[in-house]
């Protein structure tokens, strides 16, 4: 394929200058390497020179989209600015769509480079589909969390939008100071009530330790061979099998959480758990975790924008027992009491402040599944001629671990345009492609027999979806059923 190089508010009062440190908090995800990976199907004109100026001036508004992680400040790293030639530029090319999608879902963001990527891809001219192309956006976690990564990229093809109908544009200014962390926003608490907090975390943890997905893959030699290379990657990819409901499903699993008392977050974490529960062995009860990422900006006083570049989610985990024959809605209910309770009680931000503890603690946010959900969210507007067929999200991080045996199912749940969607993402060298569509397949099942418990009534069409529902995770959650 041909590859080119395509020339192209704070919102919180943080410092100016050419570095900021990183919180502890932040500098978590450092280790981590975990980017989110937004993309957009696209059909008609795309001009590249346009969204290439569109990407510019946005980038220019956030220094953080022009920084790079670099050694330093009393957590060990800091964000400094890039210097000009440096600077994330749009890259376009022609190729393969499906193959694009999976290059950049793959491709990192190492550390020290810059911490955003924006990549259009157009299919070659003559073909059958030249008017279609696929733009990824890719954002480095320590700089980002699900509302700010689709707040940018809404933002741009804002922009985009604006430029194409001629509005007109001054050069790109820069965006003043750096947002200040999360941590430094939060209310103020008692260092001994964290404390407390803490070693409770620690001993829940210990006593109710959770079981964890043994992975389909053979577990790989724990020592490579003498003569491989200490620092090669195991061999494997990235991959993500993919759920979608149809606006009419999706609406009848918003009225089946609404006739039921709880969210729908709560209807798709239970449907998740209880998948997981199926790949374990024994019809007991075992000790499931489920994580679920918590929204601060919402939680803040005063609220923090979605605009704002910075990583502003929480975790709430919650063990339960489950066996096989476990009934779907009471497990759904607890799901959503306890996540409820916890935001109630304010631990959400009690699990913030001990962050930084996690890596002596891992077992702090050890889970069976983790189910992040953005809640339902607005694509992309475009300008007339151009249309997005399809939005999506996905998590991804550069370290898997396959000699582990054992991790984590994550499930990505997102509502764009009124449509739900379920990501899978998972590395080949741990759960094989089919193991994960089956886990998906009744993850489906779980979610359809839930939406058949809704009332028939006359569902809107796709232009007509009902407005947002509330629901938890990465995104917006609710303090009362939704």
């Amino acid at each position: 394929m041909d590859e080119k190089m395509t020339d192209g508010s704070n919102g919180s009062g943080g410092p100016s200058g050419p570095e900021r440190a990183l919180c502890p908090a932040e500098a978590l995800y450092v280790g981590q390497r975990s980017r989110a990976v937004l993309s957009c199907a696209l059909r008609g004109n795309v001009d590249a020179e346009t969204l290439s100026a569109a990407f510019d001036a946005v980038t220019a508004e956030q220094p953080t989209l022009r920084s790079r992680i670099v050694p330093g400040g009393p957590a060990g790293y800091a964000l400094r600015l890039l210097p000009e030639e440096e600077t994330p530029r749009l890259i376009t090319r022609t190729g393969d769509l499906d193959e694009a999608y999976a290059a950049e879902l793959n491709a990192p963001l190492p550390v020290g480079g810059p911490l955003v990527r924006a990549v259009l891809v157009s299919a070659p001219e003559g073909d059958q589909d030249g008017d279609h192309h696929l733009f990824v956006l890719v954002v480095d976690h320590t700089i980002t969390d699900g509302h700010s990564s689709i707040t940018l990229h809404n933002s741009l093809w804002d922009r985009y939008r604006s430029l194409s109908e001629g509005s007109s544009e001054t050069a790109p200014e820069d965006g003043g100071g750096w947002p200040r962390p999360v941590s430094e926003l939060l209310p103020h608490g008692d260092e001994a009530d964290t404390a407390t907090y803490l070693a409770q975390r620690v001993e829940r943890a210990a006593t109710r330790q959770v079981d964890l997905v043994p992975y389909d893959v053979p577990r790989p030699a724990a020592e490579p061979p003498a003569s491989a290379s200490t620092s090669a990657a195991p061999d494997g990819h990235i991959e993500t099998a993919r759920l979608t409901l149809g606006p009419q499903d999706t609406a009848l699993l918003r009225q089946a959480a609404r006739r039921s008392g709880v969210s729908v977050h709560a209807l798709v974490s239970a449907a998740v758990v209880r998948a997981a529960r199926r790949r374990l062995d024994g019809d007991a009860a075992r000790t499931l975790g489920c994580l679920s990422p918590v929204d601060l900006r919402s939680r803040l006083t005063p609220p923090l924008s979605p605009s704002v570049m910075v990583a502003a989610v929480a975790t709430h985990l919650q063990t339960v027992e489950v066996d096989r024959e476990t009934e779907p809605l009471a497990l759904a209910r607890t799901l959503h009491t306890g996540l409820r309770d916890h935001i109630d009680r304010g631990d959400h931000i009690q699990e913030l402040r001990i962050m930084p503890e996690i890596p002596r603690h891992p077992t702090l946010q050890l889970a069976t599944v983790i189910v992040t959900n953005m809640g339902v969210v607005p694509g992309p507007r475009l300008p007339e001629g151009l249309r997005a067929t399809d939005v999506r999200l996905v998590p991804a991080r550069e370290n898997y671990f396959p000699q582990a045996g054992r991790s984590p199912v994550m499930a990505c749940v997102v509502s764009f345009e009124g449509r739900l969607a379920v990501e899978f993402p998972h590395f080949t060298s741990c759960f094989s492609p089919s193991y994960v569509r089956a886990f998906r397949d009744d993850v489906r099942d779980g979610l359809v027999a839930f939406a058949e418990t809704a009332e028939p009534e006359h569902v809107p069409g796709p232009e007509h979806v009902p407005g947002p529902v509330p629901v938890p995770g990465d995104g917006r959650v609710p303090t009362t059923a939704s």
